[in-house]
């Protein structure tokens, strides 16, 4: 009998092999000219419309979520505002799904699928919420579940909200691979996948991300039957990017013209995969880390292609500090008698911020929520970020370094929305894609690279002239 390498180059090589057994998708069905790939065959070749993920979904109890004004912080942003400034502020409540977050609509989708198409069990990379989603679903159509998690530092010291998360899994019956942070996480995947034959549950799959889109079409008509109008934006949360993919699909499909805007806590000058930066963190998803890289890079997760492709959809990329976060999650408490996990807040934070720049006949929408649980609340996160040496004290957020300390807004005025260069992380989209090629694009692929970026020719043509 002939053993398989087990070497992570070997595993690696073989990815496209394992990830087609695992999920029944040859990606390389979808690769065209050059750098081209044929993203929309990819969305349509998953085999399931809007109409078919809503009916999946509803009969798993998962979306249909409702959509709540939060009239106090919208009176709060409309005393820190100018006259006529401070647009109505809303939430779209994704903690009322089964697992307690919108992932659970990619994972509805996923699952599903994966019963269908005969499957014993499903298998996933996440941080947590994902794989909540995913076991929960799993429990429900009688399948094997494991969840593999970056989970500890060097040291066997984790996070409380990853723990919580994990505690979470465990508790609706999955399996969870619990790893130090490093490189191997995708790795561990693809040997487990070839191990046990089960199904890819991936964060970046056809079926999951346009599972996302019915939180979309949703937001859309839930805006014109209950209030006669579309929003003017939707504030997603952006780590993967799935979130924004999949709501802004959907919001087109429901012909619903507002702008989309990412939401990220900005972690800038962390490395994700440090093992000395793991804990010094309070924010394990919606932050720059995951954010940037993803969004200018896709491909680099467990599926050969990503259909997380947020700079296809983002009008705006936007981030806002840990304190800032912490600060919204205790107002939405106090002020609103909502508690929600401070991850989730993400995108409420910003629209809060930006809701001050826009009119006060407007409609801005935080478009997820999250549960809470014992590791997620503020305080057992705070109180780690204090035995890690995270300095913690209010005053101006501005001055926040993301690992040495976190500023509470000494007053709510203080709290923005900081911009990020939409063009620069297109280039940087661009140099990736075409890193290593010693030959002039052809047309087609210009055109493509103008299509993932959401800009024009002209525009591809000038970074690639530099």
């Amino acid at each position: 009998m002939t053993m398989k390498d087990l070497s992570y180059s070997a595993v690696m090589g073989r990815k496209n092999d394992i990830i087609k057994d695992a999920m029944g998708v040859d990606y390389r069905r979808y690769e065209r000219e050059g750098i081209i790939f044929d993203y929309e065959a990819m969305m349509a070749d998953c085999g399931y419309t809007l109409e078919d993920h809503i009916r999946v979904q509803r009969s798993v109890n998962v979306g249909n979520t409702p959509v709540f004004e939060l009239h106090n912080l919208t009176a709060l942003a409309r005393k820190l505002a100018g006259p006529g400034k401070g647009a109505r502020i809303f939430i779209k409540d994704e903690a009322s799904n089964p697992a307690g977050s919108f992932k659970e609509r990619r994972a509805a989708a996923s699952v599903y699928h994966a019963k269908k198409l005969g499957y014993k069990g499903v298998i996933a990379a996440t941080s947590g919420n994902y794989g909540a989603a995913v076991a929960s679903q799993a429990a429900m159509q009688g399948l094997k579940c494991i969840i593999v998690q970056e989970c500890y530092d060097s040291h066997a010291k984790g996070q409380p909200e990853i723990i919580e998360k994990a505690r979470k899994c465990e508790a609706l019956g999955a399996e969870v691979l619990q790893l130090s942070v490093g490189p191997e996480l995708f790795y561990e995947v693809l040997l487990l996948l070839e191990e046990t034959g089960y199904f890819n549950a991936s964060l970046y799959s056809a079926f999951g991300v346009s599972g996302i889109e019915t939180l979309g079409w949703e937001l859309g008509h839930q805006f014109l039957e209950k209030y006669g109008r579309h929003p003017d934006a939707v504030v997603c949360a952006n780590a993967g990017g799935g979130n924004l993919t999949g709501t802004a699909r959907g919001l087109i499909k429901a012909g619903c013209p507002a702008k989309v805007i990412g939401a990220a806590v900005d972690l800038s000058g962390l490395h994700m995969a440090s093992d000395d930066a793991f804990n010094r963190k309070s924010f394990t998803t919606a932050h720059t880390g995951f954010g940037v890289p993803y969004a200018t890079n896709p491909d680099h997760s467990d599926v050969p292609r990503s259909a997380a492709r947020p700079l296809r959809y983002m009008d705006r990329f936007v981030t806002v500090k840990q304190g800032e976060v912490f600060y919204i999650t205790e107002a939405l408490a106090t002020l609103e008698g909502m508690e929600k996990g401070p991850a989730g807040n993400t995108s409420l934070t910003a629209a809060f911020a930006l809701a001050q720049q826009m009119g006060e006949d407007e409609i801005i929408v935080a478009q997820e929520t999250e549960y809470t649980g014992a590791g997620k609340g503020i305080n057992p996160q705070l109180s780690f970020a204090r035995q890690n040496g995270i300095e913690l004290k209010f005053g101006n957020p501005d001055e926040e370094i993301a690992g040495k300390n976190i500023i509470f807004p000494a007053e709510p005025g203080l709290l923005k929305a900081r911009d990020l260069d939409m063009d620069e992380l297109r280039r940087k989209f661009i140099r990736r894609a075409t890193k290593g090629l010693d030959r002039a694009l052809s047309p087609e692929e210009i055109a493509f690279l103008a299509e993932e970026t959401r800009s024009t020719a002209d525009f591809v043509a000038k970074c690639l002239e530099k």
